[in-house]
């Protein structure tokens, strides 16, 4: 495009504004070549009244002088060249890339405005803009307004004047300005004294432009505020009513008085109804950055009612339901058997504090009360694996849902052993320590309290809970362990999720009936649709069967080595991985005559 005149006709092309933001009609601004001297452009307002020039343009450097951030982005961007002949004068833009989209506009705001497209932002990105304060712009406020910088709008009507055209100030047009709310009268053939009719305004800090000094008075345009507390002081006429009187403002003083008195009042009356029933609310604080929340005994114990709600009795302690002040329901864990001293613990429980996964119960704060430990943690509105499992009717979870908590347990394994600043090693994956969410999300619960309360208690914990099925070999023989031991316990864990049964209770039936035995054998002779059961009206699919019996009995290996890790088991379980028909473990043959099982061949 050329932006110039014709010197043989006369004719000169200009950039114009819109009328508003939705208006492309000819609006109030315009650019073009200046007449005076060509080598420059000039901003006009109505036509004729100049208020800016960019500067003179240097070939040199290829920009105006008044628009220095011009030179260093037009060699990546475009050319600018001007041409001055006999014919005509003008000024030509060029983008040098065809893959640029290069935009210059003269705004409603009288700003000329150059943009560039951007693709990856999908939006017009401005580099730079003429005048950068909107203030300096002849009237773009209109009359009777004043125009303050980053002020959104930047235009507002003087004390006693109102929009004449809302609706175009809120297309984005201001040039119109305001109109008095009252008339003035001082030409009113009245007998009643002036100073009852019109009276004057007083704005303090304001700045008129020099050239506004020439505009009579009652026509004031483009008043600026000095938001730096300079300028001068002003008096604007208003009709009498338009200001309050001295009466007004004894009762307004009088009555900011009274209310800030009775406000006085009523946040003292607050403060002490708050300190009396201090001991009736707790205020849990929210740990932030990693750190450890500690809370006091007398909070924990208001907020679980003195601990009357019991939820059940998990592998380390007892749990009890307890509410927040915000009404977040929490789980309140008494530990038990905890012998390790209260710093050692803190600096262990800092760390699992940290620990954030879609399928770990998350840790949200710790007591230590005398020999007391105490653990708040996330609720789990839909309670612990086995309560869904372990049921014989039309409640019972369905296969697609089990398989796919199946995954969601492997999934929140690998982050404690793999992806934490110390490897956590549960100790006790068992369908009690698998909480459900509102949407059956599964999350691992107790991670890291085995290896925080220490492998002697541990040991007693096995002997005492009847938890041996889902033990590794070399965890009950006391030999040093490793995350592979909870590769093993999941493994069992998978048994009973596929045969919705535990695995103790099955080997009261015989040996035939013990599951993990009996899906091992089944699974080398590619035959594991007959584990289903026949009366069953759930729909199973058989190609998860399969690689989830596959799983189990790789889990429960002899030797640690040839078990999976936990990202592997996720990995095979979604189908990304395929893995051969292990053999059947020596273990398993050891379960059963530990459940007074027949003794059953097993190919090795």
């Amino acid at each position: 495009m050329k932006i110039g005149w014709n010197k043989v006709t006369g004719e000169r092309a200009r950039l114009v504004s819109w009328r508003n933001q939705y208006d492309p009609s000819p609006g109030t601004f315009s650019v073009e070549m200046d007449s005076n001297d060509s080598s420059q452009y000039i901003f006009l307002w109505n036509n004729s009244r100049p208020y800016l020039t960019d500067g003179k343009y240097d070939p040199s450097t290829g920009a105006f002088s008044g628009i220095p951030e011009m030179t260093p982005i037009r060699n990546s961007i475009y050319a600018f060249q001007y041409v001055d002949n006999n014919e005509e004068a003008y000024f030509m833009v060029t983008v040098k890339n065809d893959n640029i989209l290069f935009r210059l506009t003269i705004d409603v705001s009288g700003q000329a405005k150059s943009t560039v497209w951007v693709a990856d932002r999908n939006k017009w990105m401005l580099f730079f803009l003429q005048p950068k304060d909107k203030c300096v712009v002849y009237s773009m406020c209109g009359s009777f307004s004043r125009c303050t910088e980053n002020a959104i709008p930047s235009c507002s009507c003087l004390q006693g004047f109102h929009e004449q055209s809302p609706s175009n100030r809120i297309s984005g047009n201001y040039a119109e300005g305001c109109t008095r709310n009252v008339g003035l009268h001082c030409h009113s053939n009245s007998s009643a004294p002036k100073a009852r009719k019109d009276k004057f305004y007083v704005m303090n800090n304001v700045r008129l432009p020099d050239w506004s000094r020439t505009v009579p008075a009652e026509n004031i345009v483009n008043l600026q505020d000095n938001l730096d507390g300079s300028g001068d002081t002003i008096f604007i006429r208003l009709a009498a009513s338009e200001l309050p009187n001295s009466k007004t403002k004894k009762w307004r003083v009088v009555s900011i008085i009274i209310g800030g008195f009775i406000l006085l009042v009523c946040g003292v009356i607050t403060c002490i109804c708050f300190l009396r029933k201090r001991t009736m609310k707790a205020i849990i604080p929210i740990a932030v950055d990693g750190h450890l929340t500690t809370l006091k005994y007398s909070d924990l114990q208001l907020i679980t009612k003195s601990f009357s709600e019991k939820l059940g009795s998990g592998s380390f302690g007892s749990v009890f339901k307890g509410a927040l002040p915000d009404k977040t329901v929490v789980a309140v864990k008494k530990l038990e058997g905890f012998r390790q001293g209260e710093k050692q613990v803190r600096a262990e429980m800092s760390t699992i504090r940290t620990i954030h996964h879609i399928n770990l119960v998350r840790l949200l704060g710790f007591c230590s009360h005398g020999a007391q430990r105490l653990l708040v943690c996330e609720h789990m509105q839909d309670g612990s694996l086995d309560r869904h499992l372990f049921v014989n009717n039309a409640g019972a979870l369905s296969w697609s849902r089990r398989y796919q908590i199946a995954i969601g347990i492997s999934k929140g394994l690998p982050y404690l052993h793999e992806r934490c600043r110390d490897c956590i090693i549960h100790c006790d994956i068992k369908p009690d320590n698998i909480l459900l969410d509102a949407s059956f999300v599964p999350k691992v619960a107790d991670f890291g309290l085995a290896k925080l309360l220490g492998r002697d208690f541990s040991r007693v914990l096995t002997s005492m809970r009847g938890t041996i099925g889902y033990l590794a070999p070399k965890w009950i023989s006391g030999m040093a362990i490793t995350s592979k031991a909870d590769v093993f316990s999941y493994g069992m864990l998978l048994f009973e999720i596929i045969s919705q049964r535990r695995n103790a209770e099955q080997g009261e039936q015989g040996a035939n009936m013990f599951f993990p035995v009996l899906a091992a054998k089944k699974l080398l002779e590619d035959d594991v649709q007959t584990l289903l059961d026949p009366e069953s009206v759930d729909v199973i699919d058989l190609e998860e069967l399969g690689r989830a019996c596959k799983v189990t009995c790789w889990c429960v290996q002899d030797e640690e080595s040839s078990r999976p890790s936990m990202g592997e088991i996720v990995q095979i379980l979604e189908g990304f991985v395929d893995v051969s028909i292990p053999p059947v473990p020596r273990y398993l043959h050891v379960l059963a005559e530990r459940a007074n099982h027949v003794e059953i061949s097993i190919n090795e």
